[in-house]
Formats: C-alpha cells, structure tokens, sequence
C-alpha cells in the first residue's frame, strides 16, 4: 500500500449555520459559479469579462477606466505612501528579467540540443 499514490481526501462540505438547512447567499453563489464553470469552462469567465468591459467601455467612454485607475491609485498612495509603487515596480522589473533570463537560457538549451541530435 505504501508503494501506492494517496489521492487527496475531498473536502466535506462545510455544514450551513442556518437551523433550518437553507443555504446561505455565499453557499448559492459558490454552488452556482461551480455549475457554470463545469458546464461551460473557465474560459467562459474570461470570454464574459472581456464583453462586460466593452461594454462598460461603450457606455462609459475609454476615459472611464482612466479616471477609475486614477482614483483607485490615489487610495493606494495614501493607504501605503509613495515609496509602494516603486517597491513594487522593482519587484515586477526583477520579475520580468528573471523570465527574459529563463526564456533564453531555455532557447539556447533547446539549440544546444538541437545540435546534438543532428546527425
């Protein structure tokens, strides 16, 4: 038996607070996402995203994210000052040049091989 994978336990489902075995909202909504992704695929989220922001686009104007993005950075600003963005603008640089470091690395492995399995 030890030689054997173990399969992950499923999760029982938590128990509903609610005495009367009603669901709550979060349990509905939990339920009815799962049932729209198994029906129709992850990708589905993307695909009605991608249409509910053109949407918001022709309705609102391009402007409309503009001014949203410029207030939502203004929060952020004050919640953890100015010095955050570039705290995180240095973390997403190194971020960026470990990735362009491992794509060529990665590139010159497969030449590398490529090279060797020529007869």
């Amino acid at each position: 038996m030890p030689d054997e994978e173990q399969q992950p336990k499923a999760k029982k489902p938590k128990k509903s607070e609610n005495p009367e075995g009603e669901m709550s909202v979060r349990e509905a909504g939990k339920k009815g996402g799962d049932t729209v992704r198994n029906r129709y695929g992850s990708g589905f989220y993307e695909e009605i995203g991608r249409k509910g922001g053109q949407a918001t686009r022709e309705r609102h104007g391009a402007g409309f994210y503009e001014a949203i993005g410029q207030k939502g950075g203004k929060v952020v600003k004050e919640k953890y000052g100015p010095d955050f963005y570039e705290q995180i603008g240095h973390k997403g640089g190194q971020k960026v040049k470990k990735l362009i470091a491992d794509a060529k690395a990665a590139a010159l492995a497969a030449e590398e091989k490529k090279k060797t399995d020529e007869p």
